[in-house]
């Protein structure tokens, strides 16, 4: 009995190490790739800042904002917790439709082909099931809108779909570090240590979800 504390006390303190470790990547990332791109200076300079902004950093905190375990607001009600994922979230899309214009437009300056590369075809997907995500959380707000689903359900549903947009997120930003752009600037150890940010917060991600819903699921009798 002692061991199984003793070991749930240490998988504990892990829960709240990688989550204070998310929130720092995900921030130190962000910065990294706004000092990288310098934001103005270019059309295309706001695409990698803004589209980081999105998914490294907004998305990122909108998710954890739920964690049990580092949640930055961990002592206020679901409730208002709701309301800050809902901002964030809306500025995470926002940034990320302006990011996917700046470049779109760019390319059509330079007459270049749209959409010639996987992480120009995971980017278009990774936006338009971001658009989508959003406008189905909708029913977590106003659940009569979703007759016939219990609340319980539409959550558990709403953040599974989540998951799987914040980790085409992480995909299509990994894709844009294997970018000309991005190799010709970072080289090396630092190539591998930019692809490990998104890597390790879409682990913690992935964990709290699953820790949350399918665990919990599970364990019911």
């Amino acid at each position: 009995m002692k061991g199984l504390e003793s070991e749930s006390r240490v998988y504990s303190i892990l829960r709240r190490v990688s989550g204070v470790i998310a929130h720092a990547l995900c921030l130190v990332f962000t910065v990294f790739i706004a000092v990288l791109a310098r934001p103005g200076t270019s059309l295309f300079s706001w695409h990698p800042f803004l589209m980081t902004l999105s998914f490294s950093l907004f998305m990122t905190e909108a998710v954890l904002i739920f964690s049990p375990d580092s949640s930055p607001i961990q002592k206020f009600s679901h409730k208002m917790k709701g309301r800050y994922h809902w901002i964030l979230q809306a500025l995470a899309v926002s940034c990320g439709s302006l990011g996917w214009a700046a470049i779109f437009y760019n390319k059509q300056l330079n007459q270049k082909p749209h959409f010639a590369t996987w992480h120009g075809l995971i980017g278009l997907l990774t936006i338009l099931y971001a658009v989508m995500q959003s406008l189905g959380g909708i029913s977590l707000l106003y659940p009569k809108l979703a007759d016939g689903w219990s609340l319980a359900k539409l959550k558990r549903y709403h953040s599974t779909s989540g998951l799987v947009c914040y980790l085409l997120g992480c995909t299509s930003l990994l894709l844009g570090m294997s970018s000309l752009w991005f190799t010709t600037a970072v080289h090396s150890l630092g190539w591998y240590a930019a692809t490990l940010c998104p890597v390790l917060c879409g682990l913690v991600i992935m964990n709290q979800v699953s820790s949350i819903y399918v665990t919990r699921k599970q364990t019911r009798p």
